[in-house]
């Protein structure tokens, strides 16, 4: 039986945050305030030993942002302390701060002057706000919610040593499974976020719980050794780990038939993409490609494409936080922005891209609630959430029988794009060879596909009726700051350039 995540968190801090609030609002314009607390735990067993730690997410802490009246920037400042007694402080740490802004108005200064302390306040030119922004004081109906994602067992409960003894019982099947198996890593992780945000029309509270998982087998023998990366995700909780028991043999099986793997011949083949191939894709060619921050800073060379046809007409393309319930859901961004469903090609058109706030109040255009910070420390960036093409109507077995002479791709491992000029370059860690419809039982590996994206997409001709998305990695941009993302699609068919 599934339930939320509990709701309740903030229930005692948030009065003092919507005083605080209150009190911003009548100096500044544009106050918004994010408050979040973030915990979970990362669970690794495998020869070498077993470790537990801290996720890499977890934090606690708030964030303001404001402006002084007429002034193109935007200011934040962050801090981690919730107490009554400090909160009191924080308006006069704002003031003084906003106060070498000529354009401030110095009535306020003298009010607060008494309590003024230092603290790191970072400075933002986002650009003049858009005229309907709320003007400082303005009362408004405020949009108020507080949702939770569903669990089945919430790891947080579970004693520390039941999901080692899980991860333990993955190792031993996987050491039993075959001689030449000489390791396996096993690896849970998981988060639990409670995010709050206060402005001046909403007023909203989000609490969402995510679960990944990896088995990494090692295979080898005297003169070779090769790994397989299986990956779990889920919007969800510890039952996670029964999915992971289910594939620990599939994934052992593929990293002994790495042990015969050889070099592809390059060339230009007709391929099969398997999901998470088709995730890295759709990750590295227009995830990055249609962040529009980089359309302000004219770094992505879509933003010349948009109403333009660049993919093939069965491709369709989202970015979706809102529906699609993966380790890169939530109901709001970190601006406040309710998630959605943005389509960025549909029928091979390039229709839209993803932005932040800022980015969409540069370019004129609907903030899709794409603004996301690492932490409450960090800058607000358009990141990804959960990006995939759309499944069709074609079976997998079908797609393999209409390629003469082809590999079919698997096991993503990593990629790297070029928005400024479309190039992309994505590494697969297990090809299979495909001649005359049939797989032959070859493995290739390692596997390079490069190519133009609007070639590769343009080249498509058949997708799968079946759609799988995963989120068991991050992203990262900026100064290298993380966010979770999840990526996917069906399989596909195409031509690319394979090394």
């Amino acid at each position: 039986m599934r339930r939320p995540v509990d709701n309740t968190i903030f229930n005692d801090i948030k009065p003092l945050f919507s005083e605080l609030y209150d009190t911003l609002a009548n100096i500044f314009q544009n106050v918004s305030i994010l408050v979040e607390t973030s915990h979970g735990k990362n669970y690794r067993h495998s020869k070498s030993g077993t470790t537990i730690k801290d996720n890499m997410f977890t934090s606690t802490g708030a964030v303001i942002r404001y402006s002084v009246k007429d002034s193109d920037n935007l200011l934040e400042y962050s801090f981690n302390d919730f107490s009554a007694e400090f909160l009191e402080t924080v308006p006069s740490i704002l003031v003084k701060h906003a106060a070498a802004d000529s354009r401030f108005d110095h009535r306020f200064t003298n009010r607060f002057e008494e309590n003024c302390t230092t603290s790191f306040i970072q400075t933002a030119d986002y650009g003049q706000l858009s005229s309907n922004d709320m003007e400082s004081g303005q009362q408004a109906e405020r949009l108020s919610f507080n949702r939770s994602t569903e669990f089945e067992v919430n790891p947080s409960e579970l004693p520390d040593k039941d999901i080692i003894e899980s991860l333990k019982r993955l190792y031993r099947k996987a050491m039993k499974l075959d001689a030449r198996i000489l390791d396996c890593v096993c690896v849970f992780q998981y988060l639990t976020t409670h995010k709050m945000f206060l402005s001046a029309d909403k007023d909203l509270q989000q609490h969402l719980l995510w679960s990944n998982g990896i088995l990494q087998p090692l295979a080898g023998t005297s003169d070779k050794k090769r790994y397989y990366l299986q990956t779990f995700s889920l919007s969800g909780g510890a039952e996670l780990l029964e999915q992971m028991d289910s594939h620990i043999s599939y994934a052992c099986r593929c990293a002994i038939d790495l042990l015969d793997s050889v070099v592809p011949t390059p060339g230009t083949y007709d391929v099969i993409c398997m999901p998470d191939v088709t995730g890295l894709i759709a990750h590295e060619a227009f995830g990055h490609g249609v962040e529009m921050d980089m359309f302000v800073k004219d770094r992505a060379l879509a933003r010349k494409y948009i109403g333009q046809s660049i993919a093939s007409s069965i491709v369709t393309m989202h970015d979706n936080a809102l529906s699609c319930m993966e380790c890169g859901s939530y109901f709001f961004d970190d601006e406040g922005t309710l998630s959605s469903d943005t389509i960025i090609i549909e029928n091979g058109i390039l229709k839209n891209g993803i932005s932040d706030l800022q980015s969409a109040n540069r370019l004129k255009t609907i903030p899709t609630g794409n603004g996301r910070r690492e932490s409450y420390e960090r800058k607000a960036y358009t990141r990804m959430t959960n990006t995939y093409f759309e499944q069709g109507s074609d079976r997998l077995e079908d797609m393999i029988a209409s390629i003469e002479n082809g590999i079919l791709l698997e096991n993503a491992a990593s990629g790297m794009e070029d928005p400024k000029n479309w190039g992309i370059q994505c590494m697969v860690n297990l090809g299979r060879e495909i001649k005359n419809g049939k797989l032959t039982g070859k493995i290739f590996s390692p596997v390079c596909l490069s190519g133009y994206v609007p070639d590769l997409l343009t080249s498509i001709s058949m997708i799968s009726n079946e759609l799988q998305i995963s989120g068991c990695g991050c992203c990262g941009k900026g100064y290298k700051e993380w966010v979770k993302v999840s990526d996917g699609g069906p399989a596909i068919k195409a031509v690319a350039t394979i090394s």
